[in-house]
């Protein structure tokens, strides 16, 4: 419908939008238009807290995917499996597969990553090797003639609470954003409260070394974490390269700025200096959204 308006209406909105102020990360913006017929409206543009999460489509993906298949896909990736999007159009296999990288937020994927593949190199789908790929509709009956493994036990990545967490906020994020008054940035939040949850304990486990690094103490950091369903997961994932790089980050950092997700451990470690059993809970309460009869940790 806004493409129908003339560019005598376009422009000013235009030039309104580029003299307002750009907002500083995690701040809004709010810049008028006109509308024929609908008279005047504000708009709230808000502005991620981390670069990392700007200009990532994440609609996209619950546009695609069901929650369920969605957090089928996000726990492949956790753990460096072969991961395929296939889809009709390439301006959706290249939104989603972005996005699905950004959920990995505050870890990075290490491995391929090639958001359309060519037809004639298909073969890729059967490296051996940990990969994110998306490839066109007319190509899927060739890749399901390929010899590709699937394990089949995605439902059982995630430690199950935290999972189930995670499902609730996203099948109810529609009635969550009305009652934030349209936080956009709902999604990424969410992520980035499993992630403090699962791995926030970490700046507890750092040491100093001789050299002057920090190194995290593995086996204390995985133990020290009072669910056994975390637990059971941080042996797998500590073993990932995506673990692996991120805490080299750590490790080798001297200061710098701090993003979303430090933001976020800063404010979980404040509220309780030890992981704790009710952290499910205070997932949900960070997202205005708590069921403490149906999700006690």
């Amino acid at each position: 419908m806004r493409r129908e308006i003339s560019p005598a209406l376009v422009y000013p909105f235009m030039r309104t939008v580029m003299e307002a102020p750009f907002p500083a990360p995690g701040r809004t913006v709010t810049v008028k238009s006109f509308v024929p017929g609908a008279g005047s409206e504000e708009l709230t543009l808000c502005r991620p807290v981390d670069s990392r999460l700007e200009h990532v489509d994440f609609d996209s993906l619950l546009e695609c995917l069901s929650v369920t298949k969605l957090l089928q896909v996000f726990a492949s990736l956790l753990l460096e499996r072969r991961v395929i999007f296939v889809a009709d159009k390439l301006s959706v296999l290249s939104r989603c597969s972005h996005a699905a990288l950004a959920l990995l937020y505050p870890f990075t994927w290490q491995h391929t990553f090639v958001p359309v593949l060519p037809a004639s190199m298909l073969d890729i789908s059967c490296s051996p090797t940990p990969f994110l790929i998306g490839v066109l509709a007319p190509c899927l009956p060739q890749v399901l003639e390929l010899p590709i493994e699937e394990l089949g036990d995605e439902d059982c990545i995630l430690p199950s609470k935290l999972q189930a967490a995670l499902q609730q906020i996203l099948e109810e994020r529609q009635d969550i954003l009305r009652e934030e008054n349209g936080n956009t940035s709902l999604m990424s939040e969410a992520f980035v409260r499993l992630f403090v949850e699962l791995v926030g304990h970490y700046p507890l486990h750092m040491v100093e070394s001789p050299n002057g690094n920090k190194e995290l103490q593995r086996d204390s950091f995985r133990k020290s974490h009072p669910s056994r369903g975390v637990r059971q997961f941080l042996q797998l994932f500590m073993d990932t390269q995506m673990f692996a790089g991120f805490i080299q980050d750590k490790e080798l950092r001297k200061g710098g700025g701090r993003g979303l997700f430090e933001t976020r451990v800063a404010e979980y470690l404040d509220s309780c200096p030890e992981p704790e059993p009710s952290g499910v809970n205070k997932f949900l309460k960070g997202l205005g959204k708590c069921h403490s009869n149906k999700c006690s940790f």
